[in-house]
């Protein structure tokens, strides 16, 4: 396979979707130019220079960095097409009305370079029939691109093509998507809404007739079928205001129109209370009202049977919370049998799931991951449909169901395919096996795609059933403990996974640690600190540290922390290179580990941050050390330079607990360095990581040297508290937050000596500690520890 240069898209349409995909395209370093209408007042550029400025308000935010919007070109369609040229990707997503896409695509045809992939963003439409409007020259190079919303953070793209679409264009789109976009892909047939929306609102529909028929309300309903059933937190009502009721019932429409032969098409009526929603231009969270509204900081729910809104916050039974805790079988079983209306509700959408992702699988997807996968990367779901099948018993299910159906309670009369019970699924028990999964269109199981850009995922995402080895349990094993595994895939690389809740720093973690780095410098030539789960590490265990606290109070705190700063600088001063490979948070201890490595190898969604003052405490892992010595290497590089300039970002950063919200925003924030690297795809990390220690080992590394710290003293901290005198006085900062930033400000600037002392990193983590154990014994800090502890919330007194 070729490899796909990727050196500038193109976006055409500067909606919701087109601005955020040319903002996550900049995010990963693609140039962007973005195209709309010429606008009929003012600059022409004016619509996409308003949809740029429209992204700087979203939350979550579309773009790394804000600044990074300036990357992005603005275009419009009279002046110039010519730029089109210069393009080696076109991705239109305009409204999603047939009419104008084809439109522009005679308009564009002209000017799109012969090399260039040209590819609809669509939610459903017939990508066949889009095709019909292009040249013969470009239909080979045409194919759907389905990217879910936000583009930023949902993991799915479809890719779909059409009889024309040439095999390789198809496959260099996935590896550029893969790996260059961080994307999860799904290769969908060209059906109505294809295989996520295809599936996923017709459960939503199904959702809201099952709601309807039990009388249960939007927010009880949301709490079921949220994170206790498996799926996104939002659930289902809250999903649907997240999307917009207008995408929503667009995608309805266009399953009304395109599939009157489906056995389920008469539940695919647009439900009443959305389309009044709809009417009263209530589209959800965009307009600030759809089946939830906030008012303040109250959040209500839409009483259909009143007309308005009322207080939300309707929960689950207890009684079903426990059903729903159960192993997968017991959990269906209970389900299904029990007379509760919560009870009987979740069954039935269960029901309706498998049944009609059962009777669809063959016509829109090539085999039952597909689906699976569409389901989890598009909708959240922990697991897809056919995988809980799999779980909770592929027979016993598949005679509920047929029972349901027989018994006139399913929603439509549909019988399952044969090859549900006759033949390898049910000799199987399941559609996932370690040969692949099922494929009713090539009666077989078939395996993954062996595409050359899966090889940089060692242990990607994978269904269940289908065998694949845990990274856990793969390798040979170094050394383990209740709370680490230290280990080699084969090679001369060491890696350590912490495997404590949120890996979490305890003393268990500190000891494998230092055993990673002793068996690494002995054996190895590397160490690699890599976990396979969304956590580097959230921090120091303060649960683990209680009795310890209860015994002897902060005396018998300060030689653990001390094991955690020596720690450190076994990290930073070891005979090997340390990389950190870091995924989902890395806060306070966490980013200390990464701050003390050599090299940092950052997941694109790593959130890094020093956030003990949330705890009313100061970091004590030698994260202020850090910032004192990262300033004062600064500063000798700009002589005549004044060395607060280089503390006031990260001394800001540490007071306010500020979290980098990506890893370009932690590199701003100076948690990553330019040398370190952002990877887009979660599951291409350890591979990275790997590579980046291979190439230190092999280039003749070396630890750096110790050398003195020079620090700002005693006028350093006299200038930054004066800073926060005015925020005291002002309100914006209590007492307590005013004590805490004072003795940050005294460690990053060296304690109470002359400007331009040299001290020691020991010398620093030494003020930390004491600082650290003296907040212990404070009773504002104990108030936000056992407010954390308690409840997992910052308090702030």
């Amino acid at each position: 396979m070729d490899k796909f240069n990727v050196r500038k898209v193109a976006v055409l349409g500067a909606g919701v979707m087109g601005a955020q995909i040319a903002a996550h395209l900049v995010n990963v370093k693609v140039p962007v130019v973005l195209f709309d209408l010429a606008a009929k007042e003012g600059p022409k550029n004016g619509i996409v220079t308003k949809a740029l400025d429209g992204l700087k308000k979203l939350k979550p935010s579309p773009i790394g960095v804000a600044d990074d919007l300036a990357l992005i070109q603005p275009a419009n369609y009279d002046e110039h097409l010519s730029q089109l040229k210069e393009c080696d990707l076109v991705i239109e997503a305009i409204a999603e009305r047939m009419d104008w896409k084809l439109d522009l695509y005679k308009r564009i045809a002209p000017h799109v370079a012969p090399h260039a992939i040209l590819a609809s963003n669509t939610s459903g439409l017939s990508i066949t029939r889009l095709s019909q409007a292009l040249p013969e020259a470009i239909k080979p190079r045409f194919c759907g691109i389905h990217f879910f919303n936000p583009p930023r953070y949902m993991a799915l793209v479809e890719l779909i093509a059409t009889p024309a679409t040439q095999p390789d264009v198809l496959d260099r789109l996935e590896a550029f998507v893969t790996s260059g976009l961080g994307k999860s892909v799904v290769r969908a047939k060209d059906t109505p809404n294809f295989i996520a929306n295809r599936v996923g609102i017709a459960g939503m529909l199904a959702t809201m007739v099952e709601a309807e028929k039990f009388g249960l309300s939007f927010d009880v309903v949301d709490d079921l079928t949220g994170k206790k059933l498996g799926r996104a937190s939002s659930g289902t009502f809250r999903t649907a205001d997240v999307v917009g009721l207008d995408t929503m019932a667009h995608v309805i429409k266009t399953m009304q129109d395109n599939l009157q032969s489906d056995p389920f098409y008469p539940h695919f009526a647009t439900p009443k209370v959305l389309a009044a929603l709809i009417d009263q231009g209530a589209l959800g969270q965009k307009t600030g009202a759809g089946f939830y509204k906030k008012v303040g900081k109250d959040i209500l729910r839409l009483d259909p049977a009143k007309g308005d809104y009322v207080a939300a916050g309707g929960k689950a039974e207890p009684i079903v919370e426990r059903m729903l805790k159960k192993p997968a079988p017991e959990r269906l079983k209970l389900l299904r049998e029990s007379s509760h209306p919560q009870a009987q509700f979740l069954w039935s959408i269960l029901r309706d799931g498998f049944h009609y992702a059962a009777v669809h699988l063959e016509s829109i997807a090539d085999s039952a991951r597909d689906v699976d996968f569409a389901m989890r990367w598009g909708f959240g779901l922990k697991q897809g449909p056919f995988e809980l099948w799999q779980e909770a018993g592929w027979k016993p299910v598949a005679q509920w169901i047929a029972d349901d159906i027989a018994a006139g309670k399913a929603l439509s009369n549909a019988p399952l395919p044969a090859w549900v019970t006759d033949g390898p699924v049910a000799a199987n028990q399941g559609v996932h096996t370690p040969e692949g999964s099922w494929s009713p269109s090539a009666r077989r199981y078939v395996p993954r795609s062996t595409l050359p850009v899966y090889a940089r995922q060692p242990y990607p995402e994978a269904v269940l059933g289908s065998g694949a080895v845990a990274p856990l349990q793969s390798g040979t094993e170094l050394y383990k403990n209740e709370e680490i595994r230290v280990w080699t895939r084969g090679d001369d690389v060491a890696i350590a996974s912490i495997t404590a809740k949120l890996h979490l720093i305890s003393p268990a973690v500190i000891e494998g640690l230092a055993k990673a780095l002793d068996l690494a410098e002995a054996q190895c030539k590397a160490l690699v600190i890599w976990s396979p789960d969304d956590v580097f590490s959230a921090g120091a265990n303060l649960e683990a540290l209680m009795p310890v606290f209860m015994k002897s109070g902060s005396k018998g705190i300060a030689p653990e922390v001390k094991k955690l700063q020596d720690l450190m600088l076994r990290l930073r001063y070891a005979q090997v290179p340390v990389v950190a490979a870091m995924r989902g948070l890395a806060l306070g201890g966490g980013c200390e580990l990464a701050l003390y490595s050599a090299r940092r190898v950052a997941h694109m969604e790593t959130y890094v941050g020093l956030v003990e003052v949330g705890v009313g405490l100061v970091p004590s892992g030698g994260g202020l050390a850090a910032i004192a010595r990262k300033a004062a290497e600064a500063a000798a590089a700009a002589p005549g330079t004044d060395l607060l300039a280089f503390l006031k970002e990260p001394f800001t950063a540490a007071a306010m607990a500020k979290v980098g919200t990506s890893a370009i925003e932690s590199r701003a924030l100076g948690y990553l360095g330019a040398g370190d690297v952002i990877v887009p795809h979660k599951d291409e990390l350890l591979t990275v990581a790997l590579a980046q220690a291979h190439a230190m080992a092999d280039s003749g590394w070396r630890a750096p040297q110790r050398r003195p710290i020079a620090v700002a003293g005693r006028n350093g901290i006299a200038t930054i508290k004066a800073s926060l005198v005015g925020l005291r006085d002002g309100g914006f900062a209590s007492a307590h937050d005013f004590h805490l930033a004072s003795l940050i400000a005294d460690v990053v600037c060296g304690g109470d000596v002359d400007a331009g002392s040299l001290v020691t990193e020991e010398y620093l983590m030494t003020l930390e500690r004491k600082h650290f154990c003296s907040l212990l014994d404070h009773p504002k800090t104990q108030e936000r520890i056992m407010g954390m502890l308690q409840t997992g919330k910052p308090v702030r007194n």
